[in-house]
């Protein structure tokens, strides 16, 4: 397939700018596989197609306060973004850098509360190797200092209410430079009313990476590269989930980030794994899904990877039909708009 089989005109007006009042205010699109039958309703209904004996995954991951301001010795200004800990490496960080001069291997930086980093060499482009040096714990001032880093599509700064709702109630390893945004929907209470119901509630931990905002570039599909992104199973995640298999039960990945860490650990005889490792999985139409039967996502920028994903699951020409009645029915796209369940 061609990048142009995924594109769909999108008004500006429904990327959602600001999260609603309370996370399960948003709209719910229903996509039924098996009938070809689209669904409207409201989040908090999501457990009419959820039954017990379901296993739903989510991704635990929290989003760090990745954005920096500061200042060469030089004194120019300087933004710095973290994308991605290099292991085995002490809080040396790939990062992009935005400033009047692209910064050179051995400059010094300085932002807030003694917190302070030399530019190293190496680096894949666009990135730049920054190693980083606070009296205090890094991960403690950096909460302090850091700025929440919203998405490219909204466009205005972070605020003190994107601290709380840019972030999933069920975070907790560090280390995501974007939300799995799906998970914002739900409250406590929504999670303990499935449980209650009988669905099985797991985690993993996929830290998202910038890669999910990055363009495709490549025309044809097979061109293109996937970002990598750390990911961790648990081992009860992976055995609730190869049991479920077993038995026929179904697995629902909260997001397209636990969809990749789920289709990606997966070994020769179609069984989840546990441990740890590095994810750059593209799920694209033709894909075989070996765990994954059914997923709960948003609305996704066209021609994007996240888009691809979920037509691979339900089939394009279905997902694009149902895009295009979300534009009409006015749902609210991207990171802070509407909710998908496909089953």
């Amino acid at each position: 397939m061609q990048l142009n089989d995924f594109d769909f005109e999108l008004p500006e007006a429904l990327i959602a700018q600001h999260p609603l009042p309370t996370r399960p205010a948003s709209r719910l699109m229903v996509l039924e596989r098996a009938a070809r039958r689209v669904q409207l309703a409201r989040f908090p209904d999501i457990g009419q197609w959820l039954t017990a004996g379901d296993v739903l995954v989510l991704n635990d991951t929290r989003v760090i306060p990745a954005r920096l301001m500061g200042h060469k010795d030089s004194g120019g200004r300087i933004e710095v973004l973290l994308v991605r800990r290099q292991p085995g490496a002490e809080e040396t960080w790939a990062c992009l850098t935005r400033c009047s001069k692209t910064p050179r291997p051995g400059v010094r930086l300085r932002f807030a509360e003694g917190l302070s980093a030399e530019v190293l060499p190496g680096g894949e482009e666009p990135y730049r190797l920054l190693r980083f040096a606070c009296q205090d714990d890094f991960s403690e001032v950096l909460e302090r200092v850091g700025r929440i880093p919203l998405p490219p599509y909204i466009r205005r700064e972070d605020s003190a209410e994107d601290r709380e709702r840019y972030q999933t109630v069920f975070a907790r390893h560090a280390g995501a430079v974007a939300a799995p945004t799906a998970g914002l929907h739900f409250t406590p209470e929504l999670l303990a009313a499935l449980r209650a119901k009988g669905v099985e509630i797991h985690s993993l931990t996929l830290h998202v990476g910038l890669g999910t905002f990055l363009p495709v570039r490549s025309e044809d599909l097979a061109g293109h590269r996937m970002h990598e992104e750390n990911y961790h199973i648990p081992a009860a995640t992976a055995d609730a989930v190869n049991l479920a298999k077993a038995e026929g039960r179904r697995v629902l990945a909260l997001g397209t980030t636990s969809t990749r860490a789920l289709e990606y650990a997966v070994d020769e005889a179609g069984r989840l794994k546990t441990g740890e490792g590095v994810c750059d999985l593209f799920i694209r139409p033709g894909f075989r899904f070996q765990i994954v039967d059914g997923l709960i996502t948003n609305f996704h920028l066209p021609r994007s990877t996240l888009l691809m994903l979920v037509a691979a699951l339900a089939g394009r020409d279905f997902i694009l039909d149902a895009y295009r009645q979300a534009v009409t029915e006015g749902f609210r796209f991207f990171s802070y708009g509407d909710c998908m369940l496909i089953v």
